[in-house]
């Protein structure tokens, strides 16, 4: 947290505005409507929720299908299947981890030739990377079909000076508790088109039409966000850039002290690429650390009281989405078997820093 978060939310209490109500909904997102430069904003009480929202705002229903990248949380994809929609899974390539343009193409043409024209595709920053929004951008709009942008992970991100949210048809941001920035949960829907946004802001409070008594003329949630979360959010981003340099710094001691060593390798930033560095991940290769693997180091860290966690398991290897079609090659499930995220939270000290590569150094000089 910083200074000013308690201060907001003392004053949601004092003025007795609790409920998904109230003076600091409207201010954080003007809040983020500012920082992204987008049109319009909805907050609401998740990134899932707010990614629902955009499908319901594309009508995306039962018989549809969605394109979604397979190496991403599972988030970036049950909401098409709340809609009863098909999830179409992507490979991921080699310079971002996001989705492989070229198996993005190959997915559309297969899905064309059957006649299937997808409502949307669904691309991810994963870890903070930004995708290659250029060559995406243009395959979709070949094949016209909007783009969903989950920048869940990519607060203070951008691509080519543009800010990470500000893409696609539609923007998800995430404030979950783990994220950069947090409101304890939290989300919202961005995009240029205000129709959209206000439209999900309808839909986000139990769609009651504007009458005296309760009327309801479509299908709604109780999507949106607490003043309470609200006032979090408004102090919460007054640092997101202090938080973005120290996730940044931490990439850069972790690639400063692990680089050089046999086997280990980071992902590095292609140019245009501007990365939050939400989470510092490395890629272990057993071929060249003398069979030391990704899991020989978590459990090496895990013992010393040091969580860490493989990358993303690929969507289409998950049990419940397994007979979903799947397009592209073994990227994805290569990077999720030989991939690991260090720790990299914003108040990480020096010392718990060297304390993780310390552990890590011991691990890949011992002997299996």
């Amino acid at each position: 947290m910083g200074e000013n978060e308690f201060k907001y939310v003392q004053e949601a209490f004092d003025t007795n505005w609790i409920a998904p109500a109230g003076p600091s909904i409207p201010l954080f997102e003007k809040s983020l409507k500012d920082y992204f430069h987008v049109g319009a904003v909805a907050a609401v009480h998740s990134g899932t929720a707010a990614l629902h929202l955009a499908l319901v705002n594309l009508d995306v229903k039962a018989g549809d299908y969605v394109i979604c990248q397979s190496i991403t949380f599972a988030a970036s994809a049950n909401p098409i299947v709340y809609q009863g929609a098909t999830p179409v899974f992507v490979d991921s390539e080699t310079d971002t981890w996001n989705i492989s343009p070229e198996s993005l193409k190959e997915a559309l043409e297969d899905l064309s030739q059957k006649d299937i024209k997808p409502k949307a595709v669904i691309v991810v920053h994963l870890y903070g990377m930004p995708a290659k929004m250029a060559e995406l951008e243009s395959i979709c709009a070949e094949y016209d079909v909007p783009i969903i942008e989950d920048a869940a992970e990519a607060a203070g991100s951008n691509y080519l000076g543009k800010k990470c949210g500000g893409f696609g048809r539609m923007s998800v941001i995430s404030f979950n508790g783990n994220k950069i920035i947090t409101t304890s949960g939290g989300g919202a829907l961005m995009s240029n088109d205000w129709h959209l946004i206000e439209h999900a802001r309808f839909l986000s409070t139990q769609a009651k039409d504007n009458a005296p008594h309760y009327q309801h003329s479509h299908i709604g949630y109780n999507y949106r966000m607490s003043n309470v979360s609200a006032s979090i959010g408004r102090g919460q981003m007054e640092v997101l850039d202090e938080r973005v340099r120290k996730r940044r710094s931490n990439f850069d001691f972790y690639h400063t002290n692990l680089d050089q060593l046999p086997g280990i390798s980071f992902l590095d930033e292609p140019y245009g690429h501007y990365s939050n560095r939400w989470l510092t991940t490395i890629m272990v290769d057993p071929a060249k650390t003398n069979g030391i693997t990704r899991e020989h180091i978590r459990i090496a860290l895990e013992a010393s009281n040091i969580e860490s966690r493989p990358l993303w398991k690929p969507l289409h290897l998950q049990p419940v989405f397994r007979e979903f079609p799947y397009y592209g090659g073994k990227v994805s499930e290569t990077l999720f078997q030989n991939g690991l995220c260090l720790p990299s939270g914003s108040n990480l000290t020096d010392s718990n820093l060297k304390r993780v590569v310390q552990v890590i150094k011991e691990t890949l000089s011992s002997k299996l």
